[in-house]
């Protein structure tokens, strides 16, 4: 794999590992949010209620948003410094916000964003709000980012390729699921989108969004689930908290607090 997007290395900062839950800790205690750096470009997937205020400080170049929940979404009741990319039905759905400057992304239909190709690809997780998760490729790899599913049909042939999936924490093993109008509605658990993973032969697996379960549990606990999770699917499985860093080439999790500057 290329380490490098052109002379500049790629970051990904988990600003927010936190779902739509009541629970916080000190390491999942913001809504869920990635920022994608790659030179100049400081893209911000998602923006929930908690991060209202905060975005002058973030300095994003750019706003992705997966879709219309208030915890991807009503951090922009202010207004955005930056162009917010959605699909037409999710920027529809929050045309009640303040934002100048709204660049439509259609289904399926590849986009260069800073430079970054984002691919946006229908998921199953709400009827109200319907949900896509992101192909996102550059030369220094490729990441599907998918905070929020309840399932992703053909998922073989859509992370064929995929260096590292980011997925949806809302359980471990057991689906937060419901049926209705044909659709699934909520959360599909770890272990299944792990074996969405398996089959596409992805090799890494990153979870953020992270439900009650995951907030609550003790570090030693958790890491030894992990584990077994990891050995059942034989893919890498990590839990990023709030402030993780990764870069390409994909190696560990850091906290933020313990990187170089």
């Amino acid at each position: 794999m290329v380490s490098q997007i052109g002379a500049e290395a790629l970051t990904l900062t988990f600003l927010g590992t936190r779902g739509e839950t009541p629970v916080r800790s000190r390491r999942h205690l913001r809504h869920s949010s990635l920022l994608l750096e790659c030179g100049r470009a400081r893209i911000m997937i998602d923006c929930g209620a908690d991060w209202l205020g905060r975005l002058p400080r973030l300095e994003p170049t750019a706003i992705v948003l997966t879709h219309a929940h208030p915890d991807h979404a009503d951090g922009l009741a202010a207004g955005a410094p930056c162009p917010v990319y959605a699909t037409k039905t999710t920027s529809n759905l929050l045309g009640r916000l303040p934002i100048r400057d709204w660049r439509a992304l259609g289904p399926r239909s590849p986009v260069l964003i800073e430079g970054v190709r984002f691919e946006a690809i229908p998921v199953e997780h709400s009827i109200r709000a319907p949900a896509v998760g992101y192909r996102i490729s550059t030369p220094g790899g490729c990441i599907f980012y998918l905070p929020d599913v309840a399932r992703l049909p053909k998922a073989a042939r859509l992370l064929r390729g995929v260096d590292v999936y980011v997925g949806d924490g809302a359980s471990l093993r057991r689906p937060i699921l419901r049926r209705r109008e044909g659709a699934f509605i909520g959360h599909a658990p770890m272990v299944e989108q792990l074996r969405w993973c398996r089959r596409a032969g992805v090799r890494l697996a990153i979870f953020t969004h992270c439900g009650s379960q995951i907030v609550r549990a003790h570090a030693r606990e958790l890491r030894a689930e992990l584990r077994r999770l990891g050995e059942e699917a034989s893919v890498e499985v990590r839990v990023a908290c709030d402030g993780d860093q990764v870069a390409s080439p994909f190696g560990a999790l850091v906290p933020r607090r313990t990187r170089r500057r």
